[in-house]
């Protein structure tokens, strides 16, 4: 008998698909970063243009899954339109772009060309490092390190591993470091920003440019640092990097409301008045769940390795229903609703956004396939 919750996975995906395929259809060469009303096209502030990656990187996934070769076509066109970002120095998401898009078109192929835009973007976001506080810098500017950032420094791991660059293995792993240090707390949750001092590198203080205040958890932030961490560790194998994400890992599996999806803020769901409400987030929630099940096979404990595997699924469950996937939303055009982009800026609150919808995609891929029978 089929497992519904496969089944549920399944179809989810199979209306993924059918979402993006409206939106590069209805919109060819555009890449959204949060819709306004359910709606991708808009001309709201970007704050930032780092989302072009998920919206190829889904369309590589949609070829893995399919074998349909309409899907490589336009994961190679989407992906072409994004080769000049590997010189850009205005942004710290660079890992965000090319290890969703560039990087599975190098797996699937092994073209050399493919191979330098990587190393490229790699050495490009390597020139972001502060040797006096050892940290790349956020797009902000050079006194602030933001969270963010573990999820784009394994594209410079990745880099120093391909070309046996030991100068940008030296960055990778100091930037984790001292995001250890300085933004990850002793309980596993996280800070969204830390600042320093340039003329000595000395840290400062913790921030946030996201997070309810300096001291809370800011959701997508926390799932940032345990999904990064554990990129870290399967490219590393250094154990330090393991343990900071099962230290958030921790903090995340405690302090989940009972609905599995959280708010936007770890702190944003208390009593007291605040000055934006209990708003949930759909994309740190899917995240999560994509890093969690890596998790999983990483932990060295088969209690926490069957605690995270679970975790995940629940919260796939969750956003599988029609509360949160826009399945049964007439007129929606994203996959999941009740994500945010920028709470404070009043940017996508309340929306589909586009990470949310590519980690969705990536965590349901996974769960569907440590389903399927091993090959014989």
């Amino acid at each position: 008998m089929p497992d519904p919750r496969i089944a549920a996975y399944q179809a989810a995906l199979e209306f993924s698909r059918t979402q993006v395929g409206r939106l590069v259809e209805r919109h060819p060469d555009y890449f959204p970063i949060y819709t306004e009303g359910g709606k991708w096209r808009h001309g709201g502030e970007l704050w930032t243009d780092w989302t072009g990656g998920f919206l190829a990187g889904m369309m590589w996934q949609f070829f893995r899954q399919t074998g349909d070769r309409s899907w490589r076509e336009r994961a190679e066109r989407y992906s072409r339109l994004l080769e000049h970002r590997k010189s850009d120095r205005n942004v710290h998401d660079l890992g965000f772009i090319f290890l969703n898009s560039y990087l599975p078109w190098y797996e699937e192929t092994g073209e050399p060309a493919l191979r330098d835009v990587l190393l490229q973007a790699g050495r490009t976001l390597a020139t972001r490092f502060m040797e006096k506080g050892q940290y790349l810098c956020s797009f902000l500017g050079p006194e602030s390190l933001f969270i963010d950032i573990m999820m784009n420094v394994p594209l410079i791991a990745y880099a120093a591993r391909q070309a046996g660059d030991e100068g940008l293995e030296k960055v990778a792993l100091a930037h984790c470091r001292t995001t250890r240090d300085r933004l990850v707390r002793p309980g596993g949750s996280t800070a969204h920003e830390g600042l320093f001092d340039l003329a000595t590198g000395q840290f400062l203080v913790q921030s946030t440019r996201q997070g309810l205040s300096a001291k809370s958890c800011w959701a997508r932030g926390l799932a940032w640092s345990m999904y990064g961490f554990s990129k870290m560790y399967a490219l590393t194998g250094l154990a330090e990097f393991l343990e900071v994400a099962e230290r958030n890992a921790a903090y995340w599996i405690e302090h989940l409301p009972a609905d599995k999806v959280p708010y936007w803020d770890f702190d944003a769901d208390l009593a007291q008045p605040l000055p934006w409400g209990p708003q949930k987030e759909t994309s740190a929630a899917a995240i999560a769940a994509s890093g969690l099940l890596d998790l999983a096979r990483q932990t060295a404990s088969p209690e926490h390795g069957t605690a995270y595997h679970n975790e995940a699924l629940v919260m796939l469950d969750a956003l599988c229903a029609p509360e949160y996937l826009a399945i049964d939303t007439p007129g929606w055009e994203g996959i999941l609703k009740h994500g945010v982009y920028h709470t404070r800026k009043g940017l996508g609150v309340d929306e589909s956004v586009m990470w949310g919808e590519f980690f969705f995609v990536e965590a349901l891929s996974k769960a569907v396939s440590a389903s399927a029978p091993e090959s014989k």
